[in-house]
């Protein structure tokens, strides 16, 4: 039975990965920060649900701030695959902690590199590093490739290529197995809702059904490669089968702005957009990303991975998901609860 260990289990991308791993007869290991209140509604149902063996999942507490935690912990599991998932992820709010964001995604990933080391498992363990397309930032090619220049444009972007490079670092330097993960946008009813993909479904479905009046938005011209995160996981766990390790951009070769997102998920819910949607200039990032569209013809090519889900079926996945949180908010509000 191979083990394997995930930092941000709690997570949208965390909680796919781990139902995938217990699928295929992983024993999985989580790291979860503590925390005066309990986060783990993500994964809360692999508990109840038969489908899944909760007996083969073990969280731990632990932060990618505190290395010497990380190091006792690769003594005790000794694990055979690391999926580096944990971040603090939303672009804007790094603009606001940046010190803290570097601290969290890059010196984090130098941390558990260090640890894999440090524990001498170097040879035995898989290492994944979930990098970023916001990386590419201020884009110097269409459609962007693993070869594509980087131009990093927000303090969270910066932190990534960081722990991205230290990856490549410690492959070329140690002979570790480290891949990486370029991932575009991925959603799912899993994401935070301050994400605007979640946050765009979540309004939607409550001005749907009376709860809220108006969503607020910053820039709607904005273009991202818009996935979704259960096929990209599956990504994940093909990288670290390979022979050898390798850096690959996962992405749908689409994109589609903020706008278009709006416009098809109030079209989903049967609502003219212009009526609830209003701009709020607090929304805008102080240096933009514009456009994202990646091209994942080498995964395609060397690991036989495209995604299997279209845009237009990941917005009704999403909406359909919030819609349904809505009415049971709407009920509970109607009983008085």
């Amino acid at each position: 039975m191979k083990r394997a260990l995930i930092t941000g289990i709690t997570g949208q991308d965390g909680s796919y990965l781990a139902e995938l791993l217990l699928e295929k007869g992983y024993e999985v290991h989580g790291i979860i920060r503590r925390s005066s209140s309990f986060n783990t509604q993500r994964i809360d149902h692999i508990y109840t649900d038969p489908h899944f063996d909760d007996t083969r999942m073990f969280l731990h507490y632990g932060d990618l701030t505190d290395s010497v935690a990380l190091v006792k912990l690769l003594y005790d599991l000794k694990p055979d695959e690391i999926y580096n998932l944990g971040a603090q992820s939303h672009v804007r709010v790094s603009f606001d902690i940046p010190e803290s964001t570097g601290d969290i995604v890059g010196l984090g990933t130098q941390r558990i590199l260090e640890a894999i080391r440090e524990t001498g498992l170097v040879e035995k363990v898989r290492f994944y590093q979930a990098s970023s397309s916001e990386m590419y930032g201020k884009v110097q090619a269409v459609p962007q490739t693993e070869t594509t220049p980087f131009w990093p444009r927000s303090p969270y972007a910066c932190a990534k290529l960081y722990a991205h490079w230290l990856t490549v670092n410690y492959r070329e330097s140690y002979n570790l197995h480290a891949s990486s993960g370029i991932l575009f946008n991925h959603e799912s009813p899993r994401r935070g809702e301050t994400f605007v993909t979640r946050k765009i479904t979540r309004a939607a479905t409550r001005i749907k059904m009376g709860l809220q009046e108006h969503l607020y938005l910053g820039n709607m011209d904005a273009k991202r490669d818009w996935g979704y995160a259960k096929d990209y996981v599956e990504m994940m766990w093909m990288m670290l089968q390979q022979d050898k390790p390798d850096d690959y951009v996962i992405a749908t070769n689409e994109t589609h702005s903020v706008r278009e997102f709006v416009i098809e998920t109030f079209a989903h819910l049967g609502m003219d957009w212009e009526k609830y949607v209003k701009y709020d200039a607090r929304y805008e990032r102080p240096a933009e990303v514009e456009l994202l569209i990646g091209d994942p013809a080498k995964a395609k090519r060397q690991l036989g991975w495209e995604p299997k889900v279209t845009f237009k079926e990941l917005v009704k996945i999403m909406v359909d998901a919030d819609l349904k949180l809505a009415q049971t908010e709407k009920k509970m509000k109607e009983a008085g609860a």
